[in-house]
């Protein structure tokens, strides 16, 4: 799920959002489980479900607008280290302040990402894919934030499961660190719109700039599955055991064509928690805006991820072209 800027224009204004776009696939390398993580995408390639994702946060705008969106992905590996994803999202925007109700609802342009997994080391827990992002220009509605244009965004994905430390540093060995760093390029780099000044009726020209943003962030995770199983038993409760708690940060920076947009680092700061069973997994994190301009309050994230190469591995879970696998049982039990 990347967060990612976008503009949009209400009641006349050009409005900053920041739609959630939501992640995504599992990975296992070694004893290490990289989870799906809600707001960058994980270094994995797998057949997956993630419905519903539901965000509400405030946008940067002054007034601020609140936004909420409701989105789906749907990922299906066409070969054991290529997948191809589907992302849509719905968002509402309420007025800030006076009347109630929805000042614009619609759908975000639709998302297509292909990602290949080009390396995995068991021993050292480390995994890395290369994708491409398309956000199809057109496909959603101006009012919420949807571009008339594509955006091509090249992206690199890393895991580290930090479970080859010595046993000297057994309790740092469930942490996990994944990251990614993505440039996002408009197909488009400037729209320039006419109008009429409305005091003096002359015309007047507006030129907007699109800028190139370095989309990149990463999390920092801690595994009480990978403390029971792979460094010590501590007999804790079942629900406390199948927890990941982490960090995540999802930043943007303009690098390129920014005469109009500044250059300013904007995104959010996650902190979440996710639970893990062996078919599905259930997080939720806040959204902490880095400045004013990220948005105006803390904001949350829900998401409800289905496995579906654990659920259907010879069905909807199978490669289209390559071989089912047994379903990977992350408990004992369950």
């Amino acid at each position: 799920m990347s967060i990612r800027l976008a503009r949009a224009g209400l009641s006349g204004l050009a409005i900053a959002l920041i739609p959630i776009s939501e992640s995504f696939a599992h990975e296992i390398a070694g004893n290490r489980f990289f989870p799906a993580t809600l707001g960058i995408d994980d270094p994995g390639v797998n057949d997956e479900l993630a419905f519903p994702t539901v965000s509400s946060f405030k946008t940067g705008d002054d007034p601020s607008f609140r936004q909420r969106d409701f989105s789906a992905e749907f990922a299906k590996r066409i070969t054991e280290d290529f997948a191809i994803s589907v992302s849509p999202t719905y968002s509402f925007l309420s007025r800030p302040g006076g009347p109630t109700g929805t000042a614009a609802n619609g759908f975000q342009n639709w998302e297509t990402t292909f990602k290949y997994r080009v390396y995995k080391n068991p021993e050292h827990e480390f995994v890395m894919s290369v994708g491409l992002s398309v956000e199809w220009g057109g496909s959603g509605v101006a009012s919420v934030g949807a571009d008339p244009f594509n955006t091509y965004t090249p992206t690199v994905y890393f895991g580290k499961g930090l479970g080859d430390l010595p046993d000297t540093y057994s309790w740092i060995r469930p942490v996990a660190i994944t990251g990614q760093v993505g440039y996002a390029i408009p197909g488009r780099n400037s729209t320039t719109t006419f109008g009429v000044d409305p005091d003096s009726g002359d015309p007047t020209v507006d030129t907007e700039f699109h800028p190139r943003v370095l989309n990149w962030g990463g999390t920092i995770q801690y595994s009480m599955p990978y403390l029971k199983s792979a460094v010590v038993d501590l007999g804790l409760p079942d629900f406390i055991n199948h927890l990941i708690p982490l960090v995540e940060a999802n930043l943007q920076t303009p690098v390129g064509n920014t005469l109009t947009s500044g250059t300013m680092t904007t995104g959010t700061i996650n902190p979440g928690v996710i639970w893990v069973g062996n078919t599905f997994q259930v997080g939720i994190e806040a959204l902490i805006p880095i400045n004013r301009q990220s948005g105006s309050n803390v904001g949350v994230i829900a998401q409800l991820h289905f496995y579906l190469d654990d659920i259907d591995p010879r069905g909807i879970g199978k490669p289209i072209f390559g071989n089912a696998v047994q379903p990977t049982k992350r408990f004992a039990g369950n």
